[in-house]
């Protein structure tokens, strides 16, 4: 899948999960196991998922290749470093199961084909 596509895939769940972080902020709650019971919760949920999620995927599919470009390759790393945290949370809590290890595959791989492309 050439760097374009890549990019375009990418934008298009983040743009998901942007619109859902930002309009269902609990949504995302139920699917990760988060009870967000305080505004304060509920904001970061919609800056979080919400607004960045939404700023990324913009940023995939905007402005010249040379930009695409830097842009897939930003949320890659951003991918690979939410991978990483979770792999550091494995190490620490010797638990991985649900969400979590779907979000973990999912983020490495992502990231992976985003630096590549």
């Amino acid at each position: 899948m050439d760097g374009d596509r890549v990019g375009q895939v990418a934008a298009a769940g983040f743009a998901g999960m942007g619109l859902l972080g930002l309009v269902r902020p609990q949504a995302i709650g139920d699917l990760m196991g988060l009870a967000i019971t305080t505004p304060t919760g509920r904001n970061e949920v919609r800056a979080v998922y919400g607004g960045f999620g939404l700023a990324v995927a913009g940023a995939l599919v905007r402005g010249d290749a040379g930009s695409r470009r830097d842009a897939r390759r930003a949320t890659g790393v951003a991918a690979l470093g939410m991978a990483a945290g979770r792999v550091v949370d494995v190490l620490a809590t010797r638990e991985l199961r649900g969400p979590a290890a779907v979000a973990l595959a999912v983020e490495a791989v992502l990231g992976l084909a985003l630096i590549r492309n």
